[in-house]
């Protein structure tokens, strides 16, 4: 930042570890002293009611703070006497108090004037006070971090009030704060745009990556081959002399199942049990959980053979993807999961990409249970009508398809390291701005895109 920027011209001692020195003029404050820290609301599952219940107020849980902004896709509502307190106000810090995952804690938004009027649940709190602009930016630097961070044990997962309340930072004048608050919105915007940029890149080569894989498995590499009608309406045209079938008659299908969690002997072994949280890579050979040889021998879970292809049949992932991945280690699955061992003249890795490139089409199956989980019923998945080539044309066009996807992989990475390293610009910015190691105070505004909040639903004006 010292290239860019200038350092203020007197600074003095602070008797904070973390922080050396900051500007002579600014203080340092605890938040108590600044506002107040909410503890969000308890409510019962009877309490729950659909977004159109003429009651039904929105519960702003930690799914609904994504990337530093309020998110709306994940949403709860409930119908219950809620004290005015507990109501979000425009200005607001909304924060992640508790949750499973430590990464999450310490992640906040800023009420705005759409998601004012709602609540907030018991594992989040609220930041209220008159300096909310710019503790915001606060908020967001690695400031706020490295103290929430302090307060995480091997047994203690969550950030409470009054560790919140006890939290010190350097404060300049009020006046001060706004031009630093306005410098921040104005640069961490032009940021926000690069990263966008490099998200829609992303998302592109990732359409294109789908686009690639489904064309390898379903019409082969030779743009020349002779074609027939599939008589499927999703498959179309297909080479000549591929063959039809059916996922069952190339297949062998193995459930999973999940050995008795009270049975302290079954678990923290060195087997593999696979669920879908494992599901993010395309080759697998290892999961977070592992069993015993005794829970195969007593349970109903199964040791599946490498070269295995598994599939999520079960959770709310199926509302928009379909995780399948080629075993390489023997492992075991739970019942949310099913194993596809390939049959006679069957490649693995065919079988993989052939599953990948289904996606669209097996996503249309996918159905929702009674009790609103997403799942996809095999009976119907195991009678798709496909087409196939022969054994050595399956592997042929996996080579060529590899060596593709190698190229657009490489391009994703890039991306995504961009967005990566826009991010860490981003919030060393605007570190550097409220810990007083640059002086803005003479900043001008240029002209950059606007940004645009997103826009509550309107349900969430009840």
């Amino acid at each position: 930042m010292s290239g860019k920027y200038q350092a203020y011209p007197e600074y003095k001692e602070t008797h904070l570890g973390w922080l050396s020195e900051i500007p002579a003029h600014w203080e340092i404050k605890r938040l108590k002293y600044l506002g107040e820290a909410l503890i969000g609301l308890t409510y019962s599952p009877d309490d729950v009611v659909d977004a159109d219940d003429e009651n039904a107020v929105l519960v702003l849980r930690s799914s609904n703070i994504q990337n530093k902004q309020l998110a709306f896709e994940d949403n709860v509502y409930v119908s219950k006497q809620i004290p005015e307190h507990l109501r979000t106000q425009e200005g607001d810090i909304l924060i992640c108090a508790r949750n499973g995952s430590r990464a999450l804690i310490g992640k906040n938004a800023q009420i705005t004037e759409a998601s004012a009027d709602m609540s907030f649940g018991a594992f989040m709190s609220v930041y209220r006070s008159s300096y909310n602009d710019y503790l915001s930016k606060v908020f967001n630097s690695a400031l706020f971090e490295y103290q929430s961070g302090s307060f995480l044990t091997a047994t203690i997962n969550q950030l409470t009030t009054g560790n919140l309340n006890s939290f010190e930072v350097p404060l300049p004048s009020k006046a001060e704060q706004q031009v630093i608050a306005n410098f921040l919105d104005h640069e961490t915007a032009k940021i926000d745009t690069l990263i966008e940029e490099q998200k829609t890149l992303i998302r592109l080569l990732q359409e294109k990556r789908q686009a690639m894989i489904s064309h390898a498995v379903t019409k082969g590499l030779n743009p020349d081959a002779p074609m027939k009608d599939s008589g499927v309406e999703w498959l179309g045209e297909v080479p000549e002399h591929w063959s039809d079938t059916e996922i069952r008659y190339i297949t062998h299908q193995i459930g999973g199942g999940t050995p008795s969690k009270d049975r302290l002997e079954f678990w923290n072994g060195n087997i593999p049990w696979v669920s879908p949280k494992d599901m993010k890579v395309d080759y697998l050979s290892d999961a977070q959980d592992k069993i015993t040889d005794q829970a195969i021998q007593e349970s109903s879970t199964k040791l599946l053979p490498v070269g295995s292809v598994l599939i999520v049949v079960r959770g709310m992932i199926l509302a928009h993807s379909v995780p399948v991945a080629l075993t390489q280690a023997p492992v075991t699955i739970n019942q949310d999961m099913k194993a596809l061992v390939p049959g006679k003249g069957v490649d693995g890795e065919f079988l993989l990409f052939f599953m990948k490139g289904l996606k669209g089409f097996i996503l249309d199956l996918v159905e929702e249970s009674a009790h609103g989980t997403k799942c996809l019923r095999t009976e119907v998945f195991e009678r798709i009508k496909i087409t196939i080539p022969d054994l050595d044309e399956q592997i042929e066009i996996i080579k060529k398809l590899k060596e593709k996807l190698r190229v657009i992989d490489s391009l994703i990475d890039d991306a995504q390291q961009g967005v990566e390293l826009f991010k860490e610009r981003r919030t060393a910015l605007i570190s550097a701005a409220v810990t007083g190691k640059i002086d803005v105070r003479d900043w001008k505004p240029t002209a950059h895109p606007q940004q645009k909040h997103p826009e509550a639903p309107h349900e969430q004006t009840a």
